[in-house]
């Protein structure tokens, strides 16, 4: 996930308020978060560390999720999409007018 700035201090305090039985979790996402610049050109550079950890080899998709971006391997999230599509729609969308 990458975050602006002051989404992300929201999501960093609400993952710093979990109790102790989540302190692994909290370890895994605030552990290895990393602060990230834009280049002149609007472009930022992922470690190869975060590549790693996300399986991103080449081609990569970035999804506007509302408050965050998600970064995506290309070929995964086609695989995750098409598997999506063979099912049905969830409920909650049921009655959702677009």
């Amino acid at each position: 996930m990458i975050f602006p700035l002051h989404e992300w201090e929201k999501f960093r305090e609400r993952i710093a308020s979990l109790p102790m039985q989540a302190q692994w979790w909290k370890r895994i996402f605030l552990g290895n978060a990393m602060d990230v610049e834009m280049d002149a050109t609007g472009r930022i550079l992922v470690s190869p560390e975060l590549r790693k950890a996300a399986g991103i080899s080449k081609e990569s998709v970035l999804l506007g999720m509302g408050n965050h971006f998600e970064l995506w391997d290309a070929a995964t999230y086609a695989a995750q999409e098409a598997e999506q599509m063979k099912g049905e729609m969830p409920d909650v969308f049921k009655d959702f007018s677009f």
